[in-house]
C-alpha cells in the first residue's frame, strides 16, 4: 500500500474509534506509523476530519513520571480539536473514557502567528507572541486498549491521547511577573461519597510552563507547522492526575491566576460548553 494512503487509513481507524468510544489493541501492521514524523502525519489527517478550525495544541509527557508511564523518551504534541473544547463549569460524560482522569494545566493563548524557521525560537520571542495565560483542565483518553504499550509513533497518531479540554478565563493577574515554575496549583475532587485534593506546581511541566510552550513552538517549527494567533497551547499536567468518577466535580485552583472547573456524568449527551 502507498505509504500516504496507509497513514490516511490509520487516521480513519483512530477517528472511528474516537467517535464510537471504542478501543483497539494496535493499528494494523500495514498502516501503523513507525516514526514521529509519520505519527504527526496521522494526526494531521485526524485534524482534517474535525468540524472546525484547529483550536490549539496540547503537550503530553512533560514530566519524567509521565514519560515513564507511557514509555516515551520525551514530550509529544497533540492537537486540540475545537469540538472537544468546553467552558469552565461544563458537564462532561465519562461513559466511554477509560483513563477517567482530570489534569490541571497552564494554558496560553497566542497573540500572533509563529511561523516555522530553521533557528529555534527563544523564550523571549515566544513570550512576545503570547497574549494571555489561562487555568485549564485536560481530560485525556486513548483509542488504544493499553496506551502504555503501543509506543511513541502510535501515541502521536492517537493525537497524544487528546480528548476533552476545559479552558478557564484569562488570568486577571499579570502572570508575566510570576515565576510559574514555583506557582502552586491545587486540584480538588468532590464526589458524592469522597473528597480529596492533590497539589503541584509549574515545575512539573518541563521545569516551567513557559519552557514547555517554547518546546511546543520549536516542535511545530521543526515540522513546518505555524502556531497561529488565537490558538491555545496547554502545557501538561502540573499536579498528579486526578482520578474521577461520575458525579465528581473537579476544581483546579491556580490562586491569583484564577480557577477552572468541570463536573462529570456517566451518561452520553451533547456538549454543553461554549467553545470560545
Amino acid at each position: 500500500m502507498d505509504r500516504g494512503k496507509a497513514l490516511l487509513q490509520a487516521a480513519e481507524i483512530l477517528w472511528s474509534e474516537w467517535q464510537q468510544g471504542s478501543v483497539i489493541p494496535s493499528l494494523p501492521d500495514d498502516c501503523r506509523p513507525s516514526t514521529r514524523a509519520e505519527g504527526y502525519q496521522v494526526q494531521a489527517a485526524i485534524e482534517a476530519r474535525s468540524a472546525g478550525p484547529l483550536f490549539g495544541w496540547k503537550i503530553a509527557a512533560t514530566s519524567p513520571a509521565g514519560q515513564r508511564h507511557i514509555n516515551v523518551a520525551g514530550p509529544i504534541a497533540g492537537r486540540l480539536l475545537r469540538e472537544r473544547v468546553h467552558a469552565s463549569g461544563s458537564q462532561l460524560s465519562l461513559a466511554h473514557n477509560r483513563m477517567a482522569v482530570a489534569e490541571p494545566e497552564f494554558a496560553f493563548r497566542m497573540r500572533r502567528d509563529i511561523p516555522p524557521r530553521k533557528l529555534p525560537y527563544s523564550a523571549g520571542e515566544v513570550l512576545a507572541a503570547t497574549a494571555s495565560l489561562h487555568p485549564a483542565i485536560e481530560v485525556p483518553d486513548s483509542r488504544f486498549a493499553d496506551f502504555t504499550a503501543v509506543g511513541e509513533a502510535q501515541l502521536l497518531a492517537d493525537n497524544a491521547c487528546a480528548h476533552d479540554f476545559i479552558l478557564g478565563d484569562a488570568s486577571p493577574h499579570d502572570w508575566r511577573t510570576i515565576d510559574l515554575s514555583q506557582h502552586r496549583v491545587r486540584g480538588q475532587v468532590s464526589g458524592e461519597s469522597r473528597s480529596y485534593a492533590r497539589e503541584g506546581s509549574g515545575a512539573a511541566v518541563l521545569g516551567n510552563p513557559i519552557d514547555a510552550l517554547v518546546w511546543l513552538v520549536n516542535e511545530l517549527s521543526s515540522l513546518g507547522i505555524t502556531l497561529h494567533a488565537d490558538q491555545v497551547v496547554t502545557t501538561g499536567a502540573c499536579t498528579p492526575p486526578l482520578e474521577v468518577l461520575p458525579g465528581d466535580q473537579v476544581v483546579a485552583d491556580f490562586g491569583q491566576l484564577g480557577t477552572v472547573s468541570v463536573t462529570f456524568a456517566d451518561q452520553l449527551f451533547g456538549t454543553n460548553g461554549e467553545i470560545r
